[in-house]
């Protein structure tokens, strides 16, 4: 998953609970990987359109991220490895496509055009997939049912800046998660109150590349234009029970932009949201805001709340 891990928990034996956490994380990886060519992942790329076997956990995520991207109109997509590869965002050779490339490389993608059939997932030849926006969401997810099968009542796992919580702190006081300032990454800009949530963020702050044209340009590919997205919002954090879908929601998310985002967000209960633009302006949900400490009186004074 290309990024530092760190889980602490809390509890009778927690050494053992934390064992067994970390070789889930490490069985997933392997399952998940798109730069190994034994991953499901790997095999899957190279199917060349044939119908692969592939591991339960794989094809309950990949099930999981068709059903969360036809919900969200195509705002996250397995599918846009290739557009995302040759962005240079995978290899650090980073190249403004051309429109005509563009339109050549979104041919081949779209959730839709995947088949699962238990644990049998076909993908068209010359897909390929990527489980990025969704795989650290999921590996928390597992993880936190570990734990908890475990005995362990209280834990905090950061999974590259993925929040996973089980529980609240030993002192009953509940988990307190730093979200970043986009404006200003150095700093946070708020701190909010968990309870046995995820707490996710996609944003434009941390992998992007500046263009010969002078403009800044983002790692999360809109699906629909096959270019960073670029509409005004810095970062969306979502906050919910599910792992999965937090991390797959916040891509989503940030790719809809603030309208559509807020609309469905009020449409679709059972998460909260933190939405930053670029602007410097903060949407927040109000089932959290109560429970969110901002830096600044004026940032908390000045945020819009939606029901």
């Amino acid at each position: 998953m290309d990024t530092y891990m760190k889980l602490t928990a809390y509890g009778d034996n927690p050494e053992a609970a934390l064992d067994m956490a970390e070789e889930k994380i490490t069985e997933l990886e392997e399952l998940f990987s798109v730069t190994l060519s034994t991953s499901d992942i790997g095999r899957l790329n190279s199917s060349m359109g044939v119908p692969t076997e592939v591991d339960d956990q794989t094809s309950a995520l990949i099930s999981r991220s068709k059903i969360l991207s036809e919900k969200t109109d195509g705002a996250v997509d397995i599918t846009v490895y290739p557009l995302v590869r040759e962005w240079g965002f995978t290899t650090g050779n980073y190249s403004v496509l051309s429109s005509e490339r563009t339109e050549e490389l979104l041919k081949f993608t779209g959730s839709s055009y995947i088949s699962v059939s238990e644990n049998t997932v076909t993908i068209p030849e010359n897909f390929q997939l990527d489980l990025g926006s969704a795989a650290k969401g999921y590996a928390g997810e597992k993880a936190a049912e570990i734990l908890k099968e475990a005995g362990i009542s209280s834990a905090i796992m950061n999974l590259g800046g993925n929040i996973q919580t089980v529980g609240e702190k030993p002192d009953g006081s509940p988990w307190k998660v730093a979200v970043t300032d986009p404006l200003s990454p150095s700093e946070v800009i708020c701190t909010i109150s968990v309870r046995d949530k995820a707490v996710v963020t996609s944003g434009n702050y941390q992998r992007f590349f500046m263009g010969e044209d002078g403009r800044k340009y983002c790692h999360i590919i809109d699906p629909k234009t096959g270019r960073p997205v670029d509409n005004g919002l810095a970062s969306v954090t979502v906050i919910g029970s599910s792992g999965t879908d937090c991390d797959l929601l916040s891509t989503a998310l940030f790719v809809m932009g603030e309208e559509s985002a807020v609309e469905f967000i009020k449409e679709n209960s059972g998460f909260d949201m933190l939405l930053i633009t670029e602007d410097g302006r903060v949407i927040i949900t109000g089932n959290i805001f109560n429970d969110t400490e901002f830096t600044e009186k004026e940032i908390k004074n000045n945020a819009e709340v939606i029901v």
